[in-house]
This record gives structure tokens, C-alpha cells and sequence, in this order.
């Protein structure tokens, strides 16, 4: 009788070891869960991506005058920036090639869609729609640059049927500069060469809020009745910059040629708010593009808070214990 009371304990005690053994084991898909769930919430605001170079029928030619053209578009995780930046490359090219594709761009569909439809059985006509349906953004924009090549070929052929030994080319390319803290920032940079002295370029920067998502302007960043200060800061670089470029022995003489005027192409970068200037805005074609840039410790009431550097957070112990020499030698 003792020898089965103490077996039947002993069972007892093995059992709700056990259970116990396996129990914590239960939460810890969890905490997977909520680990995986966290990044992914974190990449929803992050500006990731790169170019794709878009493919463009050029006619076979030997030489050194052979006509360049080059154009790529973005292609990352925010579908708005890249179908924005894509309307942009179209308006680069109306700038610089000087023609207006749209009115030919309808007028082509219309008539190419009418021919077909005549010859099409509703069957094919579906299948045919379903295609076009189906276009990636860059085959999209493919097919919008047509007129801008025909143009392009067009102008080269002019050239050289006038004698003109001249290459001519054209590059527009877009690029990510900020992820997104504050804001996501895509420049997009153009170079042309269309005959003559010399050629042309620009550089635009596109500031975009990944929460709202939409444009953010030069006016949405500043803090109220801030405008005419930032005027006046982006001034004094102006100045700064003719002096020290030696554009001119006074800043009154080389405005009376070149009048300063506050430009609304910016992005913030790490060392300040950056003002990006085009070709023969604030000077002559000899200083490409000008930029001004304006120290974040001069912009501290002028700017929104959200758009001004934040202070590291530090979690260590050591750290935490000498926040303000920190920030002395910083």
C-alpha cells in the first residue's frame, strides 16, 4: 500500500511538469507577430526605389554625331510620386524640345482607335482593350514619349541636312534624395544639347508628405508670417555668393543686371534649407546652377518645428548622463 501511494504522487508531480514545460511556449508566435507588423508599418513611410531606364527605338547610326537620347523614370514603392514624376519628365521634354504632344498625342489615339475598331470583331476589340488596360507605367510613358522622339529625330535630321556636324543629345533622370524624414525628396536633373553655342541643363527638386501624400511647397514648411524673412536671409546669402564668386564689385552693380528674387525649388538637406536657382535666373549662363544654402541656425523660428533637425534620441546609460557636452561639440 506505501509503495502505490508514492507512485501515484510522483505521476502527479511528472504531469504538471509537464504542462508546465509547454506553456511559454504559447505567446511567442505573438510576439512574432507584432515584431514582423512593426517594420512593415515603418516601410509604408519610406521612400525606396530606383530608375528604370525607358526604351526608346532609335535609328541605326555610325558615327560620332549619332543623336543621344537617355531618359529614365522612377520606379519605388509610392505609386503617387512615380506617376508625378513621370507628368514631370513629360513637361521637361514640352520645355526643351518646344512642342505641345498632347493636342497630337489625342488626335493619334482618336484616329488609330477609329481604323481599328472598324476592322476589329467585338471579340478582338475586347482583347485588344484588355491590352492597353494592362500597360505598365513604363511602357505607359513610353508610349507618351513618341511625339517627343519624332521631334528629337526630326531636329537631327534638320542639323545635319544643313551641314551641321552636331551630336546632339538629351538626358532626363530622376533620383531619391530623402527616404522621408522629414520629407521624401526626388530631384529630377535634365541635360540637353540641341545645336548651338552650348547646351542646357536643370535640376528640380519635389518634396512630398508620405502620410498625406501630396506635394509639399516652399509656403507649407514656414511658419506663419515667416515668408518675408526667409526673403531676407536668402538675401544676404545672395550676396554672400556674388562677393565671394567675384561676380561683380558690388552687390547694387550686379543687381542691376541680375535682380535677386526668392526661388521656391528647395529641399532640406543636412546642412540646411537648400534654394535651388535655374539657368539665367539669378546670373548668367557662366554660373550653371546656382543654389543658396541657409543654416538651420537661421531658420529656427522660420521654419515649421517638424521641418527642423530633430535631437537624437539616446538610450544608453553613458550617454543620457552628458546630454549637454553632447550637444556643445555637436
Amino acid at each position: 500500500m506505501l509503495k502505490n501511494k508514492t507512485i501515484f504522487p510522483l505521476s502527479l508531480i511528472a504531469t504538471a511538469i509537464a504542462l508546465t514545460a509547454c506553456q511559454p511556449k504559447q505567446p511567442e508566435p505573438k510576439e512574432d507577430k507584432v515584431a514582423q507588423s512593426q517594420p512593415a508599418k515603418a516601410e509604408a513611410l519610406t521612400l525606396a526605389g530606383d530608375t528604370e531606364k525607358l526604351t526608346l527605338n532609335l535609328p541605326e547610326c555610325d558615327g560620332n554625331s549619332c543623336p543621344e537620347i537617355n531618359i529614365e523614370r522612377l520606379s519605388s514603392n509610392q505609386a503617387f510620386i512615380d506617376e508625378f514624376i513621370d507628368q514631370k519628365i513629360l513637361k521637361q521634354l514640352d520645355q526643351t524640345l518646344d512642342i505641345s504632344p498632347k493636342s497630337v498625342k489625342t488626335d493619334q489615339q482618336t484616329t488609330t482607335a477609329a481604323e481599328k475598331s472598324q476592322d476589329l470583331t467585338p471579340v478582338q476589340a475586347d482583347e485588344a482593350a484588355a491590352s492597353t488596360s494592362i500597360q505598365t507605367p513604363k511602357q505607359k510613358l513610353e508610349q507618351q514619349l513618341a511625339p517627343y522622339l519624332t521631334t528629337f529625330l526630326s531636329l537631327d535630321k534638320e542639323l545635319k541636312a544643313l551641314s551641321a556636324n552636331h551630336q546632339i543629345s538629351l538626358m532626363i533622370k530622376p533620383k531619391i534624395l530623402n527616404a522621408g524624414q522629414p520629407l521624401a525628396t526626388v530631384v529630377l536633373n535634365s541635360s540637353s544639347y540641341l545645336g548651338g553655342a552650348h547646351g542646357s541643363s536643370s535640376q528640380h527638386y519635389y518634396n512630398f508628405d508620405l502620410k498625406k501624400k501630396k506635394l509639399v511647397e516652399l509656403d507649407d514648411i514656414l511658419a506663419p508670417n515667416q515668408k518675408a524673412v526667409l526673403d531676407q536671409k536668402a538675401h544676404e546669402e545672395f550676396k554672400r555668393w556674388v562677393i565671394e564668386s567675384k561676380l561683380a564689385s558690388s552687390v547694387d552693380e550686379y543687381e542691376q543686371a541680375w535682380k535677386f528674387t526668392l526661388s521656391d525649388n528647395f529641399y532640406l538637406s543636412t546642412q540646411g534649407l537648400i534654394l535651388q536657382y535655374g539657368e539665367y535666373e539669378i546670373g548668367p549662363y557662366v554660373v550653371g546652377l546656382p543654389r543658396l544654402t541657409i543654416p538651420y541656425e537661421q531658420l529656427q523660428t522660420v521654419l515649421k518645428k517638424a521641418y527642423l533637425p530633430q535631437p537624437e534620441v539616446k538610450n544608453d546609460a553613458a550617454s543620457a548622463s552628458t546630454p549637454v557636452a553632447k550637444k556643445v561639440q555637436s
